[in-house]
């Protein structure tokens, strides 16, 4: 890997991608890292590498730039199991949504763009990337997903150069580039579950102890929570905790043997636990404060800013979404005078002040006419 860093640290771009097992074990790790460059591939191994620190030399590197497709994900990854910067990085998925490709998956990408057929069985995507040797089937399917976007993201940058979008999409990269893991709040972690919002103290209380309990035997199964039994169980057990396991769908293995008592003991502890009381959040404003006519007035104006969104983004030949966020024009539909405000906010872009502020302007004021 040393070696292949060093060459690598001599090329204009770089395709990264990488393979986690998130479907299958828990918790996850990155057991992939695929790098591309003069159209080959490499496979990194890191169950079998200690020490990752050149692959983080570089990603970090900035006289490389590396090409990533829809990179929150990886950036997440790589920062969740090794603290890896990646700068600069382009992304191209984020490209080809401003050159105004609608599909946005890569198989569809390179076969729109650059005529590439690759595969996209539903059955390599649910590969289990842990288990070694790698068959030669998985090698070629990791290898695809890099070996061509070195020159998607030349195509795709081209078209922006002729767009006048580049800029976009370097600020919209740089973004993306900061995003960092954020590990799920473990004590609060069962409040999150569908169906919870319907229980009352009580039966939280059984459900925070079988969250915690299902939280354990994930780890220890080394099975993602969801393979050891369902949301929908567990909401099932707290509203009825005296009920016979064998009948909750979902379940699994659970309903009988040693698995059964354990569960069984979890459910008591639960009832016998302190009731929780659902931390309060502070209320959404759903509609504009004020009377009726104010509200009215608000929801008009809010609908007549999400025209003006859709005919300049279909205008551009662009996904609307990208013009303006759809939360700073509900903000600006109850207050027209915040628009000066919404063009500092940090969720409203540079680029998008830059190429849309004015006209946003320009259509609040033939409002207020």
């Amino acid at each position: 890997m040393a070696a292949l860093v060093d060459i690598a640290l001599t090329q204009p771009r770089v395709a990264v991608d990488l393979e986690a097992n998130g479907f299958h074990r828990y918790p996850e790790r990155v057991c992939l890292v695929q790098i591309g460059f003069a159209d080959r591939a490499f496979l990194i191994d890191p169950i079998a590498i200690e020490d990752m620190s050149p692959l983080g030399i570089l990603l970090a590197s900035p006289d490389v730039v590396k090409i990533f497709h829809s990179a929150d994900y990886d950036v997440r990854s790589l920062d969740r199991d090794w603290s890896f910067r990646i700068d600069p990085l382009f992304d191209t998925s984020i490209a080809a949504a401003f050159c105004g490709y609608t599909r946005l998956g890569l198989g569809a990408l390179l076969k729109e763009c650059l005529e590439v057929d690759i595969p996209k069985e539903k059955k390599l995507q649910r590969a289990d990337w842990t288990v070694r040797p790698i068959t030669d089937e998985l090698r070629e399917y990791a290898a695809e997903d890099v070996r061509h976007l070195e020159h998607l993201a030349y195509f795709l940058h081209d078209r922006l150069d002729e767009l006048g979008r580049v800029d976009c999409v370097r600020e919209e990269c740089e973004r993306l580039a900061n995003v960092r893991f954020t590990p799920v709040d473990a004590e609060h972690a069962f409040l999150l579950v569908k169906g919870s919002k319907a229980l009352n103290g009580r039966e939280l209380a059984i459900l925070r102890a079988l969250h915690d309990f299902r939280e354990d035997e994930a780890i220890m199964r080394d099975r993602p929570p969801f393979k050891v039994f369902s949301d929908a169980a567990m909401v099932a057990i707290a509203e009825n905790p005296k009920c016979d396991i064998s009948e909750i769908k979902g379940i699994g293995s659970y309903a009988y043997g040693r698995r059964r008592s354990s569960l069984r003991s979890a459910i008591a502890l639960g009832m016998g636990d302190d009731l929780v009381e659902r931390p309060r959040t502070p209320a959404k404003r759903s509609r504009p404060r004020g009377n009726s006519g104010d509200r009215e007035a608000a929801r008009k104006t809010l609908r007549l800013l999400k025209q003006w969104r859709l005919e300049v983004g279909q205008d551009l030949e662009i996904d609307p979404a990208l013009v303006w966020p759809a939360a700073s024009l509900e903000r600006i539909s109850t207050d027209e005078s915040a628009c000066e405000d919404e063009m500092h906010n940090d969720a409203v872009r540079n680029w998008q002040c830059r190429e849309f502020g004015d006209s946003l302007r320009d259509f609040i004021d033939e409002l207020k006419a």
